[in-house]
C-alpha cells in the first residue's frame, strides 16, 4: 500500500466488527450479576421540594438501595458538578450556580434526577420508582432567555450566567459612524437535541479499594478527575474506560448526574451498578446544543468593504452550567467570529440566562457553527442591501492570501488560506452558471428555487498536547491512544499512520483508546482535534522509538550511533549487512532482556492550531402551496490541508453536512408554558433521514497547514458548520421575491408556509 501521505483512501478496518454484532458498547461489556439503577426524575419544570419519601421503594421487592440528594449530602459528597467558568466583562466572576449530583431542595427542569433506585432487575427498579413520594410547590417556570423573571438561583440575579465581551466597541462605533452603509439583522438560533445513536449509560464497580467507572463517552481524564473531586477519592482509586461508543457529538463528553450516582451506589453496596437511559430519558437530560438570538450589525464603506462588526447575542444555559456551557457561546463563539474576512473594527457581547430547561453544552462545532451561522447570513443579507452579488462580496472582503499568517481581531492566527481559490473551485462544481436554468425549469413547475453559499472556517479546539505509547507484543505491536473514537474510524487510522511511520503491517497492529490506566494522560475526542494532535504524538513516539532502538542495533551492527538510520522501514548501517524492522528489532531486544525498549511513551504539543475552511453551495426547491421543501443539490469543496485518509474525510462531511441539514430543516425543541417538553420522542421531534440528504459532491482544494508537521487541518465538524447557513441562504433567496424578509430555521413546511403567507400579506397591505 501506499503512504498516507499520498492521501490514500482505504475502508474503515473496524467496521467489519461494528457490521458483523461484534461492537463491544456499554450493554456489551457490563459486569455479570450487575444491579440495575433507575432514575427518579422531576415531572415539573420549577418547584420547590416539601417531601421527598423512598421509604416504600425501598423496601419493594429486588431493591438493594435508593439513593437521594440528602443522603449524598450526609456522606460528604456536596461538591458541585464540573463546569468550566467565564469572566463577566467588568472582570468579575460569572454565576457559579449550585448543581449537585441528586436534587436537593429545589426542582429545577423536567427530568431533574431527584433520585436512583437500585434493584436486581430493571423492572423491579421502575416498579420501585413508582412508589416514591415527592410533594412540592410548584414555581412559575422561568423559559424566555432574557433577564428577570422568576429566580432560579439565588447566586444569579436577574438569572444571568455571565455578560462577557471581547473586541473594541469604541472602534465599532467609530467605524459605524463613518460607513456608507450600515446592516442589521436578528437571527435565531434554534435549540436542538443531539440524539446519537447510542444513548447515554455506564455502569460502576468498587473492589473495596478502587472504583471503576465505564461509560459511553468522548474520553476519560476529565472524568477521572471529576469522579475522584465529587466522591473525595485520590485519583490513583479511580479508573474510567470508554468501551465502543455509538455516537458522540459532544454530548457525551461530561461526566453527568447518573455516572457519579451509579459510582457512589456501587461504593456503598459492593457491587457493580449499571444505568442505561431510554430515548425520551435522554431528550429530558441529555444536554442540548444551540438556543441562542443574536443581533449583528456589519459597516460597509463606499466600496462595500468590511469595515466594522458588532454582534449582541443571549443564548439559553438551561438549567445550569454544564461542562462547558458557558464558553460555548462567548469564548468559543469568539474564535472564528470575523470568519475568512479582513475587519478590524469589532466587538461582540454576549449574555447567557438560565432557564428551567435541560443544560445546554456542546453540539458538533461548539460555538463555531453558531457564529458561521450567523456571520454567513449577515454577509447574505448585506449583498441584498447593498445590491452586490453574494458570490463578489465575499470576494472583496476575503482576508488575502499575502496577508498570511494573519492575526484576527480575537488573536487567534490563521497560518495560510487561499479562500479565493477555494470559493472559485466551489463556484465551478456547484455549476453558478447553470442555475438560472434550473430556477425557470423550477418556476415553470409552480416551484421556487434558490442558491445559498456558506464560506467557513473552524478553529480546531480542545488540548493542543496529546500523548500515545506503543508497545511491542509477541505478535505485533499496540498502540495507546488517548483520544475516543465515537465512531469516526479511529482504530484505521492512527493503526494506518503507525504503519506508515514504522514499517509494521497494519494487521499487525492493535489500537487501544478509553482507558486511564493504560495511558498516563490524554484530551479525549472533541473541536476536531482526535487526528491531527494523535498523529502528532505518534511522531514522538516514532521518534523517541528509532532513537531508542538505534542506540541498541549500534552494538549487534558493530557501527556508530550515529550512523545508524531509519528508514520508514527498516534500520541500515553503512558496512552492516543487519536491516532488521522494528518487530525484529523489538524481539532482538526481547532476547537480550531489554525490557525497556519493548514500551514507549511520549506527548507532544502542537506549535499552533489549524483553521480548516471552505464553501458549501446548497440548491433547494419550495412548492408555495404546501412550504415543502426540497434540497436539491449539494456541492462542498474544503480545504482540510493534507489528508490522511479522504474516504473518512468524506464520511466524516457527509455526516456532518446531515446534522447540519436537521437543523436547518426540521429539528426544535419546544417547550410549553409549563415547561414540559413537547418534543421527547420520534413522533415529535423530526430527524432527517435518508430521503432528507441529498447527493452531497465533495472534493478537496488542499492549503497544507504550517501548524503541524502532517500539513493537515481537523474535519469532525467542518460539515455541520458550513451547512446551516448555506440551506438557510438558499431558503431565503427562493423567499426573497416573494417579500420574505425573516427566514430562521428550522424550515419544516409549515413554517415556511406561514413565511409566505404573512408576506403575501404585508405586500397586499403595501
Amino acid at each position: 500500500m501506499d503512504k498516507f501521505g499520498k492521501s490514500q483512501p482505504i475502508r474503515r478496518l473496524e467496521d467489519v466488527r461494528f457490521l458483523t454484532g461484534e461492537g463491544r458498547y456499554v450493554e456489551d461489556v457490563v459486569p455479570e450479576g450487575s444491579l440495575h439503577a433507575v432514575v427518579f426524575r422531576s415531572p415539573v419544570a420549577h418547584a420547590t421540594i416539601t417531601n421527598l419519601d423512598v421509604s416504600a421503594a425501598e423496601e419493594a421487592e429486588g431493591v438493594a438501595y435508593v439513593l437521594t440528594g440528602e443522603m449524598l449530602k450526609a456522606a460528604g459528597v456536596t461538591a458541585n458538578l464540573f463546569a468550566v467558568l467565564v469572566k463577566n466583562r467588568d472582570g468579575s466572576d460569572a454565576a457559579d450556580v449550585r448543581r449537585a449530583i441528586l436534587a436537593e431542595d429545589k426542582l429545577l427542569h423536567v427530568g431533574h434526577p431527584v433520585a436512583v433506585v437500585v434493584a436486581e432487575t430493571l423492572e423491579q427498579a421502575k416498579d420501585a420508582a413508582e412508589l416514591i413520594e415527592l410533594d412540592y410547590d410548584e414555581l412559575e417556570p422561568k423559559l424566555d432567555f432574557a433577564p428577570g423573571g422568576p429566580v432560579i438561583h439565588p447566586e444569579a440575579p436577574n438569572n444571568l450566567a455571565y455578560d462577557w465581551h471581547i473586541g473594541n466597541e469604541e472602534a465599532f462605533e467609530a467605524a459605524k459612524a463613518k460607513a456608507a452603509r450600515v446592516v442589521e439583522l436578528e437571527v435565531e438560533d434554534n435549540r436542538v437535541i443531539v440524539n446519537a445513536i447510542e444513548p447515554r449509560g455506564a455502569y460502576a464497580e468498587w473492589d473495596g479499594e478502587r472504583l471503576h467507572l465505564c461509560f459511553n463517552g468522548q474520553g476519560v481524564w476529565i472524568a477521572k478527575a471529576q469522579i475522584a473531586r465529587v466522591l473525595n477519592l485520590k485519583p490513583e482509586q479511580v479508573r474510567v474506560t470508554n468501551p465502543d461508543v455509538g455516537g458522540g457529538f459532544g454530548m457525551k463528553s461530561p461526566p453527568y448526574s447518573e455516572y457519579y450516582a451509579a459510582a457512589f451506589c456501587a461504593m456503598q453496596l459492593g457491587r457493580p451498578v449499571r444505568w442505561m437511559s431510554e430515548r425520551t430519558e435522554g431528550m429530558l437530560s441529555d444536554h442540548a446544543g444551540r438556543d441562542l438570538t443574536s443581533v449583528a450589525q456589519l459597516a460597509f464603506d463606499k466600496n462595500n468593504r468590511l469595515i466594522g462588526y458588532r454582534v449582541d447575542t443571549r443564548s439559553n444555559m438551561g438549567a445550569f452550567n454544564s461542562q462547558f456551557g458557558q464558553i460555548i457561546q462567548s469564548n468559543l463563539f469568539a474564535r472564528v467570529l470575523t470568519g475568512v474576512y479582513d475587519v478590524q473594527a469589532v466587538y461582540l457581547r454576549a449574555k447567557a440566562y438560565y432557564t428551567n430547561t435541560t443544560q445546554v453544552d456542546a453540539y458538533r462545532g461548539a460555538g463555531r457553527p453558531e457564529a458561521i451561522y450567523l456571520l454567513e447570513r449577515m454577509m447574505d443579507r448585506a449583498a441584498r442591501e447593498l445590491g452586490v452579488d453574494p458570490w463578489e462580496l465575499r470576494r472583496i472582503n476575503f482576508i488575502p492570501k499575502a496577508k498570511f499568517p494573519y492575526k484576527t481581531i480575537v488573536s487567534e492566527t490563521y497560518d495560510v488560506g487561499d479562500f479565493l481559490r477555494v470559493l472559485g473551485a466551489a463556484e465551478e462544481r456547484a455549476d453558478r452558471a447553470g442555475f438560472a436554468a434550473r430556477k425557470a425549469a423550477s418556476e415553470a413547475q409552480g416551484k421556487m428555487r434558490g442558491m445559498g453559499l456558506c464560506y467557513y472556517i473552524e478553529s480546531i479546539l480542545g488540548d493542543p498536547s496529546e500523548g500515545a505509547a506503543v508497545e511491542f507484543t509477541e505478535t505485533g505491536a499496540t498502540i495507546y491512544v488517548g483520544t475516543q473514537s465515537n465512531g469516526q474510524g479511529h482504530e484505521t487510522v492512527y493503526a494506518k499512520f503507525l504503519s506508515d511511520q514504522t514499517g509494521i503491517p497494519l494487521e499487525a497492529i492493535t489500537v487501544v483508546q478509553g482507558d486511564s490506566d493504560q495511558i498516563k494522560q490524554g484530551g479525549g475526542t472533541g473541536g476536531s482535534r482526535s487526528v491531527t494532535v494523535q498523529t502528532h504524538a505518534t511522531l514522538e513516539v516514532v521518534s523517541q522509538m528509532v532513537k531508542a532502538f538505534s542506540a541498541f542495533l549500534a552494538e549487534k551492527m558493530g557501527v556508530a550511533e550515529d550512523v545508524v538510520s531509519f528508514d520508514d522501514e527498516r534500520f541500515r548501517a553503512p558496512g552492516s549487512n543487519m536491516t532488521p524492522t522494528l518487530l525484529e528489532a523489538a524481539q532482538l531486544a526481547r532476547e537480550a532482556g531489554r525490557e525497556d525498549l519493548l514500551r514507549h511513551e511520549a506527548r507532544a504539543t502542537l506549535p499552533a492550531r489549524s483553521f480548516p475552511n471552505g464553501a458549501h453551495v446548497a440548491e433547494v426547491e419550495v412548492d408555495p402551496e404546501t412550504g415543502a421543501l426540497v434540497v436539491d443539490r449539494y456541492t462542498v469543496v474544503d480545504d482540510f490541508g493534507n489528508l490522511i485518509n479522504p474516504l473518512l474525510a468524506e464520511g466524516q462531511v457527509h455526516g456532518g453536512v446531515a446534522q447540519g441539514l436537521g437543523q436547518a430543516l426540521m429539528e426544535r425543541v419546544v417547550f410549553d408554558e409549563h415547561g414540559q417538553l413537547l418534543t421527547a420522542t420520534f413522533m415529535d421531534y423530526a430527524m432527517p433521514r435518508a430521503t432528507d440528504v441529498p447527493w452531497i459532491a465533495f472534493t478537496t482544494e488542499a492549503v497544507p497547514s504550517t501548524a503541524n508537521p502532517m500539513g493537515m487541518k481537523g474535519c469532525g465538524e467542518a460539515g455541520t458548520v458550513g451547512a446551516m447557513a448555506a440551506v438557510a441562504n438558499a431558503v431565503q433567496d427562493a423567499l426573497w421575491d416573494a417579500g420574505v424578509r425573516k427566514a430562521d430555521m428550522p424550515f419544516t413546511p409549515q413554517r415556511v408556509w406561514e413565511m409566505l403567507q404573512n408576506a403575501g400579506g404585508k405586500l397586499a397591505a403595501e
